[in-house]
């Protein structure tokens, strides 16, 4: 139909109208044409204003042209297009990035024609709001269905539109539809069949209906009061654009409902608020609910106030007034924690035990009211899952408002919030981000392993949150495992040495320092053998290793992987997660069950040998590997001995199904009494009754100069110096250095996984500063060329910084699309500039990289593992501010063939055993076997009177001995008893370890 006849028919329709309708049809606002498709907006994409095509593979997108048509609804000229979609595909158009944002909110909403072919498919139908540009803004979405043939106008209010929760560019701006910033729209043809479209004249229409830019909210869901208090709930008025409102609007409330007594408990209230038309956006108004005194011990208790508005959008939800819960014995701070357990455990309901069992991810409890309606125990964040804006006073304010909503519970009580902060408070931007576990345990240094700790735990803590999962005791042994580098070494001993991060983490092991305001509560894993599982025995999706089988002898479990546990024990370790991985014991009969189905290692060993005293956590919806249904996981694990369950996004399936098995007799109620009892010990201690809110006293001090020294200094004594020829190792500031190397200027890569997202990933996400960078800010001259592409003539040496991009659990084995093996691009690096120059080949990397027969030709060879944010630290070795003092936490392999190797195999031949780490202190000790032999007797000596760190420093010394004798002349015979004697070292055997240094002296 022609434009003009559908004009007159419009005038005719508008003459049968009411006057008053005639009249509101007239006050709105013209159209506002966006595309008329006569070639004022080209084919382009941004930052252009332009109409551009996509689509999930090269076929999908469609092919579009402009075209004439005698018939066009408008102009002469239409958008037609073909397409043959077997994904997605459809096509944008997006304003001009480089001009500013258009202004929609004067407008009821959108309206364009289109030539119907009648085949019943569904059109979405985009709309891009805020942001930067058209590609980096919130998307909404609505459709139209294409049941009609010929030409007609769709037309799509603003209020039709819903926020996508399938994909986000920038995982969503505010969520709220706001029309001053609009960047354009998309529209979605139909996939899984050929077909054929024609559009015309896009415009928007009507005038703005206020409900969608004008909303009323309160400022806060909850509002606690104590009895004989009053309950202020302030109403405010928003509008879009913060443009006063046209029309009045009202908001009639009333108390009414909840568990408080009108009369008896607070005063009834009931009265209507008016926002008259002109009011400014941001306007308040309060209601005042008085509540009443009451002497008698009461659990808290609900005033819903409901609100009625007209002329604007009503709240999400109805705000409550909470009497707080006063005069039981669980709230009194002075009685012991066990009395205060005791009496609150006797007071809940089977419901409410189910809901403190339960941990929800953040992201699936939305603005929270689920906390209440399962009281549900705890909350976490998972790799990646952050609040928007990733900042410190961010975080603290979405924790806040969680435990808000714990706040309208009966019992009130908090909920306590995890993070996976594995190496520093590693999901936060801007946090201080150390070496991961691999690099610490290369330290040797456990007073530097507790000082990350408590860095760790004050930023951590400072953002609201109380507890941490780590440390990971693994004991790893196979580093194609993609969570090697979270494992502090191949030994048990050193990872039992550096467990003094638990102290930095928590404090002294009776938990009296948990409630401070710098510490967490700790969480050692994986419960047990993770680090053992055999290559090519996992199951999980495409891991080969992770999440695998860990077979052992009933002493290999003692000895390797359940000691860090005792020691983790000891020091009062709050939580312990089990491992995803099975465990299969040879000789016991069982075959290989999975950790969390193994009661006889939770509550057997863990709980009733080791008098664990803290509660276990489940690990990521780990449960649901195990056999049977639903029902049979809840009750397998819950039996087992975990304690609280990580249910991510299944929380209300596990409560209501961990009740069902208590009451079907399948659960004993004692058995859930004990899990809760040991949550709920470890939320006294951490002070959460009393001070459920962030104390963000200590925000300025995260990522402070004094933090990232204390990440310098673990960054600089992970450096493990391999082989040092020629003494290229320590440049001189003097010398003219070339960088080249893919990890040589990343802050990614040299942080690898579990930064900002799970996997972490390249690039620069986080403030620290590079490897390059440090080496700058040394005064080192320096020239970069990444990949080694610039001249290489007239430089006294090369610094070559190869390795691995980051990667973590599952994802980052061997086999998985990984290998041991530096890149193409890696090994191109050094081998041009390792034959131009004397050369540093520096090797960032969260396992030993096969280097094969390179090796000869690169002068000095460092492992660098991931050291975090702290580039510097990586230059204070490298220029000498610091010497090298790093020895191999793991096993370096000549081929991927002898993995899996370890310290303590009988047949050991690597290319670096474990514990090697050749220095740049002045001082080195010469001589030979007498020199030995005396440091032999000294070291005995040492051992018998107790004095470790005479010890420690005698056993050193022959180190260093040995490693310059050995030289690059290393072998079997060598390697074997050179590891075995830090292995001796780190278990107090002092004189045995100087005596195994001899025997590598004697074999070289």
């Amino acid at each position: 139909m022609p434009r003009t006849a559908l004009l007159v028919s419009g005038a005719l329709l508008a003459a049968l109208l009411p006057l008053s309708a005639a009249a509101h049809a007239a006050d709105d606002p013209a159209p506002l044409p966006v595309d008329r498709f006569e070639g004022e907006v080209p084919f382009a994409s941004q930052p252009a204003d332009g109409i551009f095509t996509w689509g999930s593979d090269t076929d999908d997108p469609p092919a579009l042209r402009l075209a004439g048509r005698a018939d066009a609804p408008e102009g002469a000229k239409v958008l037609t297009g073909t397409y043959d979609i077997s994904g997605y595909g459809g096509f944008t158009h997006d304003f001009a990035a480089d001009r500013p944002a258009h202004d929609w909110s004067a407008h009821q909403g959108i309206r364009f024609w289109w030539d119907g072919r009648d085949n019943g498919r569904k059109i979405a139908f985009e709309i891009k709001d805020g942001g930067a540009n058209g590609e980096a803004s919130e998307l909404w979405t609505a459709s139209f269905t294409d049941d009609f043939t010929g030409w007609k106008q769709i037309r799509i209010p603003f209020t039709d539109f819903a926020y996508r929760t399938d994909y986000q560019p920038v995982g969503g701006i505010d969520h709220v539809l706001g029309l001053t910033q609009m960047w354009g729209y998309a529209v979605t043809l139909p996939a899984g069949t050929k077909g054929d479209f024609a559009m015309d004249d896009v415009e928007l229409y009507g005038k703005a209906d206020q409900t969608l830019r004008a909303s009323v909210g309160t400022d806060a869901p909850v509002h606690p009061v104590g009895p004989g208090g009053t309950a202020e709930v302030r109403v405010t008025l928003a509008t879009t654009g913060d443009r006063p409102v046209d029309e009045p609007v009202t908001v009639a409330y009333r108390t009414e409902g909840g568990t408080a007594t009108a009369g008896r408990d607070y005063t009834p209230v009931e009265g209507t608020l008016t926002f008259p038309a002109g009011t400014a956006s941001g306007t308040s108004r309060t209601i005042e609910v008085p509540t009443l005194r009451d002497k008698a011990p009461a659990p808290a208790k609900t005033i819903p106030l409901k609100l009625t508005v007209t002329g604007a959008q009503a709240p999400a939800e109805t705000p409550q007034i909470v009497v707080d819960a006063h005069g039981l014995p669980y709230l009194n701070s002075k009685l012991p924690v066990r009395k205060r357990v005791a009496d609150l455990l006797s007071r809940m309901s089977l419901a409410e035990k189910a809901g403190q069992m339960t941990q929800a991810e953040r992201g699936a409890v939305g603005g929270g009211a689920d906390i209440a309606t399962y009281a549900l125990g705890s909350l976490l964040s998972g790799g990646g899952s952050v609040p928007t804006p990733n900042t410190p006073e961010a975080w603290a304010k979405m924790i806040d408002g969680f435990q808000l909503r714990a706040r309208s519970t009966r019992f009130q009580i908090p909920l306590v919030y995890g993070v996976d902060a594995v190496h520093g408070h590693n999901n936060l931007a801007g946090a201080t981000i150390m070496p991961h576990n691999t690099g610490l345990g290369a330290t040797r240094d456990p007073q530097l392993a507790e000082e990350t700790g408590e860095v760790t735990a004050a930023e951590v803590r400072a953002t609201g949150i109380p507890w941490d999962f780590a440390p990971c005791l693994c004991v790893s042994r196979d580093e194609r495992w993609g969570r090697a580098y979270e494992s502090f070494g191949e030994d048990p001993a050193l990872v039992q040495s550096m467990e003094t991060v638990i102290q930095g983490l928590q404090g002294r092991p009776d938990g009296r320092d948990l409630s401070r305001n710098d510490k967490v509560l700790a969480t050692a894993k994986h419960f047990a053998g993770d680090g053992g599982t055999a290559y090519g025995s996992s199951t999980t999706g495409t891991y080969t290793i992770d999440q695998g089988v860990t077979t052992v002898t009933r002493r290999q479990l003692e000895d390797i992987h359940l000691a860090p546990y005792k020691t983790a024990v000891e020091r009062g370790i709050g939580s312990v997660m089990p491992s995803y991985s099975s465990l299969d014991i040879v000789g016991d009969g069982k075959g290989a069950v999975k950790m969390h189905a193994r009661g006889d290692m939770i509550n057997g060993v863990l709980k009733d040998r080791m008098g664990f005293g803290g509660f276990v956590i489940s690990d990521w919806n780990a449960i649901d590997q195990l056999p049977g249904d639903h029902a049979a996981h809840v009750r397998t694990a819950v039996n087992a001995g975990v304690d609280m369950m990580m249910v991510p996004y299944t929380y209300q399936d596990f409560t209501s199904t961990l009740a069902d098995e208590v009451k079907a007799g399948r659960i004993s109620e004692r058995r859930i009494d004990d899990a809760v009892s040991r949550i709920l010990t470890q939320k006294f201690r951490l002070g959460l009754f009393e001070h459920p809110y962030a104390d963000t006293s200590g925000a300025a001090a995260i990522g402070s100069p004094a933090h990232r020294a204390v990440a310098r200094r673990a960054a600089a004594e992970s450096q493990v110096l391999l082989k040092n020829s020629g003494n290229v190792l320590p440049l001189r500031k003097s010398e003219k250095v070339y960088v080249a190397g893919s990890n040589a200027d990343d802050l990614g890569n040299q942080t690898g996984g579990w930064t900002l997202t799970w996997q972490g990933g390249s690039g620069t996400h986080t403030r620290g500063t590079t490897i390059l960078q440090g080496m700058r800010e040394a005064g080192g001259d320096v020239t970069y060329s990444k990949d080694a592409s610039a001249p290489t003539d007239g430089y006294d040496a090369g610094v070559v910084v190869v390795g691995e991009t980051p990667y973590a659990e599952g994802v980052g084995d061997v086999g998985n699309g990984h290998s041991l093996q530096l890149s193409a691009a890696d090994q191109a690096a050094v081998d041009k500039v390792c034959a131009a120059m004397r050369c540093a080949v520096l090797i960032v990397s969260g396992r030993p990289q096969l280097i094969g027969d390179r090796l000869g030709g690169i002068d000095a060879l460092v492992a660098s593992w991931l050291p975090g944010t702290e580039g510097e630290g990586v230059a204070d070795v490298l220029y000498g501010e610091r010497p090298f003092t790093g020895q191999l936490p793991v096993t370096w392999p000549r081929s991927e063939a002898q993995l899996p190797i370890n310290v303590g195999d009988t047949s050991y031949d690597p290319r670096f055993p474990y514990g090697w780490g050749l220095t740049t202190l002045t001082g080195v000790p010469r001589g030979g076997t007498a020199t030995l032999r005396a440091l032999g007797a000294a070291a005995t000596a040492a051992e018998r009177r107790g004095d470790a760190r005479a010890g420690r420093e005698l056993v050193t010394k022959a180190r260093l001995l040995v490693q310059q004798e050995i030289g690059d002349r290393m072998t079997h015979a060598a390697a074997k008893p050179f590891a075995d004697a830090d292995h001796l070292l780190l278990t107090g055997r002092y004189g045995r370890a100087v005596e195994k240094l001899t025997e590598a002296y004697r074999a070289v």
